[in-house]
């Protein structure tokens, strides 16, 4: 049996949702979308995540928050950030707390593409 990797999106823009998840679609793997992090933290599916993209600004718990429960909890996928307005700080700290990169939208499908193969492991 093969495996399928599964690519969670976070983000209360549900047009980037879909936008996403018609892309990690076309690729064959599998997405699960969720509007917010206590959506996703309470789906029960981070452990079956391969890779997350998650905005970092959103309505109650940020991405960053989100990312650092799920550090804590040990279930932590490789992650993209995205976010509309990032800053240096939030750089270094969506990074230094292990995410793999933070990307400021609107950014080029190529980009993204590049950081899901790095994430799931096809350069």
């Amino acid at each position: 049996m093969q495996f399928t990797p599964v690519v969670s999106i976070v983000d209360d823009d549900k047009a980037v949702r879909l936008a996403l998840g018609s892309l990690i679609r076309s690729l064959g793997w599998q997405a699960g979308m969720y509007e917010s992090a206590e959506e996703f933290l309470s789906s029960g599916q981070a452990a079956h995540t391969s890779c997350l993209i998650s905005d970092v600004r959103m309505p109650g718990m940020s991405g960053i928050e989100m990312h650092e429960c799920l550090r804590a909890q040990g279930h932590a996928p490789a992650t993209i950030f995205i976010s509309a307005y990032p800053t240096p700080a939030l750089q270094e700290k969506a990074v230094s707390n292990g995410a793999l990169v933070l990307l400021q939208k609107p950014y080029k499908s190529a980009v993204i593409l590049h950081w899901l193969s790095v994430a799931l492991g096809n350069p």
